[in-house]
């Protein structure tokens, strides 16, 4: 796989996986709740998805060649950057009115 189709994978993958916990009831997709999720439980998914995508782009990474230390400045801007391919499905779950 090349560099450019692995960097394509990741972002497809994170977009995909920053929306997952809000066009579902369901923990990861699979699990159902009884009562159904709340925003918390939402987030936590989220948060756990962020670090999921991240190991898979570090396994990408290394297959590639050596991995490259990172410092705070680039957790920041990825977590920034989950956030905001999270926020249709926030929207979509939260802010969408919808007619019944």
């Amino acid at each position: 796989m090349t560099q450019t189709a692995s960097i394509w994978l990741v972002l497809v993958l994170a977009f995909c996986a920053a929306n997952l916990p809000f066009l579902t009831q369901r923990v990861l997709g699979i699990v159902p709740l009884v009562r159904g999720k709340n925003l918390a439980i939402r987030l936590a998914e989220l948060l756990l998805m962020y670090f999921l995508v991240g190991g898979i782009g570090v396994l990408l990474e290394q297959h590639a060649g050596q991995i490259s230390p990172q410092g705070w400045e680039f957790y920041a801007v990825t977590g920034a950057l989950f956030l905001t391919f999270a926020f249709p499905g926030f929207v979509w779950r939260y802010l969408f009115k919808r007619r019944h």
